[in-house]
């Protein structure tokens, strides 16, 4: 089944983020990684408000683990590190 990336995001540096983000494209492509949304229009209704929402489909849980613990997004989240404040979770999908 497939699986989901779900992060909320609070970016506090617009350039180190942009470089992060950047790189984490190739990384989560390579690893079969589709984004179904990317910032846009949101509405927070519990928890900490993060104006910056992502949503990343990949083909197993196992591929979604795999691509964050690759060498390519372990290079890229370091741009994230102290340049936001985040949460990551991985959601397996129902079947169809």
């Amino acid at each position: 089944m497939s699986a989901l990336w779900i992060a909320h995001v609070l970016v506090t540096d617009e350039a180190a983020y942009g470089e992060y983000a950047r790189r984490a494209t190739g990384a989560i492509a390579d690893h079969g990684g589709v984004f179904l949304a990317r910032g846009g229009a949101y509405e927070t209704l519990e928890g900490p408000d993060r104006p910056r929402n992502v949503v990343a489909r990949f083909p197993s849980m196992q591929a979604a683990h795999d691509c964050y613990y690759s060498d390519a997004y372990q290079e890229a989240l370091s741009f994230a590190k102290g340049a936001a404040q985040r949460e990551l979770s991985i959601v397996e999908e129902l079947p169809e």
